[in-house]
């Protein structure tokens, strides 16, 4: 895969209290392209972040509805990614690549 393609499939780290207290047990959230599979992603975060990743799990979340100024809008969906690292690996996402 292309480096170009890389940064396509990781969109940017996802920075919650959650995901602060997974990167105790070595998980890493980001948020990614909504086409990317897991391979994809296995592979952009191995490369990117000179890593070994042990499992991705991912899940989608649906936008929700909302009302502003009594107009109903909508905020769009988008793909997550709970990548779970090897053992003595870690990532520092508040650095940027």
């Amino acid at each position: 895969m292309k480096t170009e393609r890389l940064y396509d499939v990781i969109v940017q780290p996802v920075i919650t209290e959650k995901s602060t207290l997974a990167s105790e047990s070595n998980q890493v959230v980001f948020k990614v392209a909504k086409t990317a599979n897991k391979k994809d992603i296995k592979e952009a975060v191995e490369k990117l972040f000179d890593v070994k990743v042990k499992a991705v799990n991912t899940m989608v979340r649906k936008g929700k509805t909302k009302t502003f100024r009594g107009r109903v809008g909508r905020l769009s969906d988008f793909k997550r990614a709970i990548v779970t690292l090897e053992e003595g690996h870690s990532v520092d996402v508040t650095t940027g690549l």
